[in-house]
């Protein structure tokens, strides 16, 4: 068994992850800061699924155009501020997973290190991922359901911009996070927590917390609760693939006879 890196007193950890928060708060905000510098580009990719020329729209051949006003007088700058900082949230990701890394680096053991460094490189394919169903499928999806679905003919859909960045942040940010699983998973079987054996146990259990996570993030239609829940599942079968069939490191083995 490898020896850990220098033991560390509690305010070298403190100033450690001082440091982490810091590089990574900074880089977030450099990166919002060049968003709110070209709102005109930045919102044309936001509203681009509002648009009847959206990529997804002309593949199924559907016709569909959806307008947006603004009921607020502060509204579209606050929006701007808001989607400026969650677009450098979403680009630094990689960096802040880096960042992450170096900080819990040095408490694990080498064999340990070998295994959880895969799986933070896989943590940000699997976030963008997300990123890209959440934004190229599940968002537009359910636009053209609630746009298309009225009560009565006299009603007509005013979707205000606030109402429309809610659906998207929703659709987009949380998907991308919830595309984390299998990284977590990784590291859990890594450090002996879980196992293949666990998750397929528990496969009727998944399918359940999966539509409860679809209905929580979605606005609860069946339809596009159904098309976020499907490549959810897929994501906890990837998870089994990935995850190992028993503890190789027993952590509590190690502490004991060291």
């Amino acid at each position: 068994m490898a020896e850990k890196d220098t033991e560390m007193s509690f305010w070298d950890h403190l100033e450690a992850l001082r440091g982490t928060l810091f590089r990574s708060v900074a880089a977030v905000a450099l990166l919002s800061i060049v968003f709110l510098c070209i709102p005109q580009t930045l919102f044309k990719a936001v509203l681009w699924p509002t648009q009847s020329d959206f990529i997804l729209y002309s593949m199924l051949e559907l016709p569909f155009q959806m307008s947006l006003i603004n009921v607020d007088i502060s509204a579209q700058f606050f929006v701007h501020l808001k989607v400026s900082i969650l677009c450098g949230l979403v680009l630094a990701f990689p960096y802040i997973v880096y960042e992450i890394w170096k900080f819990i680096a040095p408490a694990l053991y080498d064999h340990e290190k070998t295994a959880i460094r895969g799986g933070f490189l896989m943590s940000s394919g699997l976030f963008y991922l997300g990123v890209a169903v959440g934004y190229f499928v599940v968002l537009p999806v359910c636009l053209m359901f609630f746009m298309n679905y009225t009560v009565s003919d006299t009603i007509a859909n005013t979707i205000s911009l606030s109402s429309y960045m809610s659906l998207f942040v929703s659709m987009v940010f949380l998907i991308g996070l919830l595309f984390e699983f299998p990284t977590v998973i990784l590291v859990l079987s890594t450090m002996g927590i879980v196992n293949r054996k666990h998750l397929r146990t528990y496969r009727k259990h998944a399918i359940v917390v999966v539509l409860i996570l679809a209905a929580f993030i979605t606005p609860s239609d069946p339809f596009s609760m159904f098309v976020l829940a499907v490549p959810l599942y897929a994501l906890y079968e990837f998870s089994i693939l990935i995850c190992r069939k028993e503890a190789p490191y027993p952590l509590v083995e190690e502490e004991e006879t060291e």
